[in-house]
């Protein structure tokens, strides 16, 4: 299914269909500067009625279907699945997206998008969790890649602060 691995056209399909959500996990903290490498998206999604709606039309477009199950499960991608459920990982035409509705360590969006800083990718604007908040939900999540992740983004921080302050 998947034509390679393109965040930019996940994200802009995204924002194309009006999704609000902050961008979080590997790719959020490369657009920092951050050199670990991620295969794929991930996004804390505001989950009012009206944005899963948005969200279930967007996973549409972009053809999207369940990953890591063993085997086909029945799955209708609709609002009221997305609704019924926190947090799914697919595959799409453009790579692997991970939709979390409230990530590890945070109370979710508005959590989230208070903090987060809006960056502009090319002609949209994606809000992106800071640094902090990364490194919190890293904390949070406690698998040893995160906990690898968490030295790596917390020296990032330093070196952004102290570049900041001069």
């Amino acid at each position: 299914m998947s034509g390679g691995f393109d965040p930019l056209r996940c994200l802009r399909t995204l924002d194309a269909y009006g999704v609000e959500f902050v961008l979080i996990g590997g790719f959020a903290g490369s657009l920092f500067g951050s050199e670990l490498i991620t295969g794929d998206v991930d996004i804390c999604y505001d989950r009012s009625p009206a944005n899963v709606a948005r969200l279930s039309s967007a996973l549409t477009d972009l053809e999207a279907e369940l990953r890591g199950v063993e085997e086909r499960v029945p799955f209708r991608l609709d609002a009221a699945a997305i609704a019924a459920g926190d947090s799914f990982t697919f595959t799409t035409r453009c790579g692997p997206l991970d939709i979390l509705g409230v990530p590890a360590g945070t109370d979710g969006f508005d959590d989230l998008r208070s903090t987060a800083m809006t960056m502009d990718l090319g002609g949209f604007n994606v809000a992106v969790a800071d640094l902090e908040d990364l490194i919190r939900m890293k904390k949070a999540a406690g698998r040893p890649k995160d906990l690898a992740a968490v030295e790596h983004l917390a020296a990032l921080a330093d070196l952004i602060d102290g570049i900041e302050e001069h």
